[in-house]
């Protein structure tokens, strides 16, 4: 009969990872912001919120605080917007007809139709229901008396959403 060994639940934390110029990257578990501590790749940082978390060892007491803050530089690749296509509308807009919020089964929709010059682009495609987009057919959503439930827009770089989350949960 084998034993699970149970983590302590200190290790179901996460931790926030600043890069050298204090911009919020991304949320690691608590393992990795240990290994960034010990090794010197990161330092604590005490941004006045919530308390730190004493980690021990049988040689080392660490204390790890909800902050943390790369010393090394953080080399980002290369990141650039995705092309239009189903799969990346449909990731966008959480797989979510933006007319009525049904989720099956679903379409792409020109917010300003192809035929009076809509464009293929991030800002003017949404996900669809086959239903509203029947019902919308060749015509606005002002028209067609259906509102957009949020305005498309091309995809962010995701450390900067991260940055943007991280700032509005503040």
């Amino acid at each position: 009969m084998q034993t699970q060994i149970q983590q302590p639940l200190i290790f179901q934390n996460s931790v926030v990872v600043f890069s050298k110029n204090y911009l919020p990257i991304s949320r690691v578990p608590m393992k990795r912001a240990i290994t960034l501590l010990v090794t010197g790749r990161a330092e604590a940082l005490d941004l006045g919120k919530g308390s730190p978390w004493i980690v021990r060892s049988p040689s080392l007491a660490l204390i790890v605080p909800e902050h943390i803050r790369l010393v090394t530089p953080h080399f980002e690749h290369r990141w650039k917007i995705p092309a239009v296509s189903r799969r990346e509308v449909f990731r966008r807009d959480r797989h979510v007809c933006q007319y009525c919020g049904s989720t099956h089964p679903l379409t792409l929709d020109h917010v300003l139709p192809r035929s009076r010059g809509g464009l293929h682009r991030w800002e003017n495609v949404v996900t669809a229901c086959v239903t509203c987009n029947g019902r919308k057919g060749d015509r606005t959503p002002q028209e067609a008396n259906m509102p957009l439930k949020s305005l498309p827009k091309a995809p962010m770089h995701p450390a900067v959403a991260f940055a943007e989350q991280f700032w509005l949960e503040g």
